[in-house]
């Protein structure tokens, strides 16, 4: 049963990154007059905030196939589903802080809770070695 949970919060976890590409990219707001990743403390000055979405969108999509196939493959049984689930909780980690626009304002917006729910996913799998 925790197996199916833990496979269903990948899939919906990467399915919120994808929400956040759609931002990144401009297709939509997630939030009125929302802009992130606009102004990101460690991207926008060195290329613009154009290229800082068109980079996030990409790297936001890759997240989420990430723990999509996470998921599918903790569904299924299979060993491969760990690297898949480990390194987009990394590279999602990595790119909410870098995305960040360095102002601890509307952290919400920016990120907080997928990276505080990536913790806690990089803890279970890593340090927890769940499942045993």
């Amino acid at each position: 049963m925790l197996t199916s949970v833990m496979g269903a919060l990948f899939v919906l976890h990467g399915l919120v990154h994808m929400l956040y590409a759609g931002q990144s990219s401009q297709f939509f707001e997630l939030r009125r007059r929302m802009t992130w990743p606009d102004a990101s403390w460690a991207f926008s000055k060195l290329f613009g905030d154009e290229k800082t979405r068109q980079l996030g969108t990409i790297a936001l999509t890759l997240t989420a196939l990430g723990f999509v196939a996470g998921g599918l493959g903790l569904f299924l049984g299979q060993g491969w589903w760990r690297p898949f689930a480990l390194g987009a909780a990394l590279l999602s980690s990595t790119l909410f802080i870098l995305l960040w626009d360095g102002k601890f304002r509307a952290l919400h917006d920016q990120g907080l809770i997928g990276l505080l729910i990536n913790l806690g996913i990089l803890f279970v799998i890593s340090i927890w070695k769940w499942p045993a």
